[in-house]
């Protein structure tokens, strides 16, 4: 019979590898119920406590992995940068080394790296979920639900945000409400059309085709969809756009047809980025706080670790809108 493994010990008492090193090392650091089962487990296994501090020496890493799930991304993306502060602000101070890089990097390099656990940012794909539970590796979904994946999902209230927008432009006075959507993961573009679509309908409002657009994520894309939205006879009064690089875009193209903003035409995005104070006029937008979604991905990494079993498997994290002048003047 093959001679038991740290990562034996791991995977029968449910628990990470830093887990059962802790255990054995400093147990003051686990909760009791925690220890009970990493001892329960060593001694059905037969392994002794001091050949897992041994292994533990060699092999631990204490590192999590912070790994951007978008096409294209970098690790300099304003919105998973502000995440990846929160997750920071709660790493500082533990034994835990943070890794910050994109999933397309880490699957050309990871083979030499080693993990306790990985927080995935955006739209993760199924196969590398798989990956790293067949590893026995936690993981924490960020900015995403995964169909299929009983995990912790910390997610930004995309539905109240989608509904403070349109509330916000009827009670301006606006009726003909069009919405820019961006080419963005499917749980994210699904919450966000799907809301709207509620919102108008509750208040008597509809959508045809033509006043939902789908344009890639780029403010070139933004603005040549924008400008057939606009061109149209019955344009609309008000654009909510999936983001604030779309309703840059939207923007732009109101400008070249000589709308003026907000008399004309309103605009909203989402995110609230740096930028939105810079524009002319500012834009209104949803304020999303990517800094505790990413303080409660390490909380909620951190008690996985510690192998807790109530981790919350959804969390929402509250938005609010920021009017500013782009949409502020009634009609």
């Amino acid at each position: 019979m093959d001679t038991p493994t740290i990562y034996d010990v791991s995977r029968l008492s449910g628990v990470s590898t830093a887990t059962v090193s802790r255990t054995f090392t400093t147990p003051d650091r686990v909760r009791e119920s925690t220890r009970r089962r990493v001892y329960a487990a060593a001694e059905a296994l037969h392994y002794q406590p001091s050949a897992i501090a041994r292994a533990m020496a060699r092999q631990q890493t204490d590192k999590i992995a912070f790994l951007i799930c978008k096409e294209g991304a970098t690790i300099l993306d304003e919105f998973y940068a502000s995440i990846c502060e929160g997750v920071m602000r709660r790493a500082n101070g533990t034994n835990y080394q943070l890794l910050i890089s994109t999933a397309e990097e880490w699957t050309r390099t990871a083979q030499s790296k080693q993990i306790e656990g990985v927080i995935l940012a955006g739209n993760a794909q199924a196969d590398l979920i798989s990956e790293f539970q067949r590893q026995n590796i936690p993981v924490v979904l960020v900015n995403n639900r995964a169909a299929g994946f009983n995990l912790p999902c910390i997610v930004a209230d995309e539905a109240g945000g989608v509904r403070q927008v349109v509330s916000h432009l009827i009670s301006a006075g606006h009726q003909r409400i069009a919405m820019l959507m961006g080419r963005f993961s499917p749980y994210v573009t699904s919450a966000r059309y799907n809301a709207f679509l509620s919102v108008m309908r509750e208040n008597g409002l509809s959508v045809d085709e033509s006043g939902a657009l789908m344009c890639d994520r780029d403010i070139q894309s933004a603005t040549e969809a924008a400008l057939r939205l606009l061109s149209r006879p019955d344009r609309p009064s008000a654009v909510f756009a999936f983001n604030d690089v779309l309703a840059a875009g939207v923007m732009k193209a109101a400008r070249r047809l000589g709308l003026r903003l907000p008399e004309d035409l309103a605009v909203v995005g989402f995110d609230d980025s740096s930028v939105c104070p810079m524009m002319e006029p500012e834009l209104s937008s949803i304020h999303v706080d990517c800094r505790r979604m990413g303080e409660l991905c390490m909380e909620h990494m951190a008690a996985l670790l510690d192998g807790a079993q109530d981790v919350p498997r959804l969390t929402v994290v509250p938005v609010n809108l920021k009017i500013r002048a782009s949409s502020r003047a009634a009609i």
